[in-house]
């Protein structure tokens, strides 16, 4: 599958990844993660500090797939509003999962700080403003609701708008204990520390089929046969080597870097800024000073081929920037399109698949993809052990939309 093509900005921050050594597989590994991007780095990072003998296979270079399209944006909202999620699935179940979002953007805080080089995570609010005049009173029913349920937020009318952005709408939901990140090097050196730490790093190995023995998993690559006693798929957006994903659309979007900007003062706090239309426009700044914007969302699930097409999508994006930055100006550095997926529930698939035992999964579809990923690492430790996890049940993969 075609999952990005354009001109990406991440690798321009970073060299790319290579294991220290190459490893001789075990005899048996205790857990196979399928995947090394920021699930299955994270994932496996989890493992190793529970004591697990790891392997992690990519069919690719590492973080090469989708991290490197990865826009960086950490929040603990989500696409689906907190007011509307209790909507779906009960008050109780939606501000658990809210909760948990919000921890493991703290989590995530922790594992930036254990790295041994910076990964660009830094704490920023998130400012999510009502593209017109009709999303007002969504907005303020959403302030009310995480306020109610103790989330840290603050509702802002047109006026304090305008006083804080070089911009005017009809109003905003700031929220804070959001983030930045550059996800290459975060995955990048979360593979290192997994690596230094004892787990087994195969890149290039893409899975072809897994076959259940008796007292194991017998797991057949382009790289010959690994064995496990469990094993993890977090292939991202890209479809699963076994079993069939349901409940999920695949479709792709566009995005762009600039060239770094000398003076963005008048950028509020230097804060993640997105908006209530769907599909929506957001944007953020990276510690280079460049900005980072996407949107536009397309139907359609693999990245287009066509240069002229993302060139032309691209300018879209740097005009929408210009729109609310007038005075500034902005150069297109990195311009590209990328697939990226979304559950009809608004909910990430986590935990073992209900009728392939010793066989789990963690995709974290949605624009909150690398919290997810955090939630879902530490959540999978638990279940593969055995440990009663409720927060599990939330997500789980036997639910109306899930993996069969």
């Amino acid at each position: 599958m075609n999952i990005h093509n354009g001109s990406l900005y991440w690798p321009q921050t970073t060299p790319p990844f290579e294991p220290q050594e190459v490893h001789e597989r075990l005899e048996s590994y205790d857990i196979v993660i399928v995947g090394g991007g920021m699930s299955g780095s994270l994932t496996a990072f989890q493992f190793m500090k529970a004591g697990k003998s790891v392997a992690v296979l990519d069919k690719r270079q590492f973080g090469s797939g989708s991290t490197s399209a990865n826009t960086g944006l950490l929040q603990y909202s989500n696409d689906i509003m907190l007011h509307e999620l209790i909507e779906q699935i009960g008050e109780p179940d939606a501000v658990r999962f809210y909760e948990m979002c919000l921890e493991a953007m703290d989590q995530l805080d922790e594992v930036a700080t254990l790295l041994p080089v910076s990964a660009d995570f830094i704490r920023r609010p998130s400012i999510c403003y009502a593209s017109v005049e009709e999303d007002v009173a969504k907005l303020q029913k959403e302030y009310e609701t995480l306020k109610a349920h103790g989330f840290p937020c603050e509702y802002w009318d047109q006026t304090t708008v305008e006083a804080n952005l070089p911009f005017s709408k009809p109003a905003a939901l700031v929220t804070y204990k959001d983030a930045e990140v550059n996800p290459l090097k975060f995955v990048q050196g979360v593979l290192g520390e997994v690596e230094k730490g004892g787990g087994h790093l195969f890149p290039y190995t893409e899975v072809e089929d897994v076959f259940e023995q008796a007292d194991h998993l017998e797991v057949r690559t382009s790289n010959g046969t690994f064995h496990a006693k469990k094993i993890v798929y977090t292939t991202g957006y890209e479809t699963v080597p076994v079993g069939k994903r349901i409940g999920a659309d695949i479709n792709r979007s566009y995005a762009i870097a600039t060239k770094p900007v000398e003076d963005i003062s008048e950028w509020h706090e230097r804060a993640l800024i997105w908006e209530t239309k769907r599909p929506y426009l957001y944007m953020r700044l990276t510690e280079e000073n460049a900005v980072v914007v996407g949107g536009l969302d397309e139907d359609k699930p693999e990245a287009p081929l066509s240069d002229e097409l993302i060139a032309e999508r691209g300018q879209r994006l740097l005009d929408a920037l210009h729109e609310h930055f007038p005075k500034q100006q902005f150069e297109i550095n990195a311009c590209y399109a990328a697939s990226f997926g979304e559950s009809i529930d608004n909910l990430p698939f986590i935990g073992e698949h209900p009728a392939k035992p010793n066989h789990y999964y963690l995709l974290g579809y949605g624009g909150n993809g690398t919290v997810y990923s955090m939630l879902g690492s530490s959540m999978l430790v638990d279940l593969v052990d055995g440990v009663p996890n409720r927060d599990a049940e939330i997500v789980q993969l036997d639910r109306k939309y899930g993996v069969k």
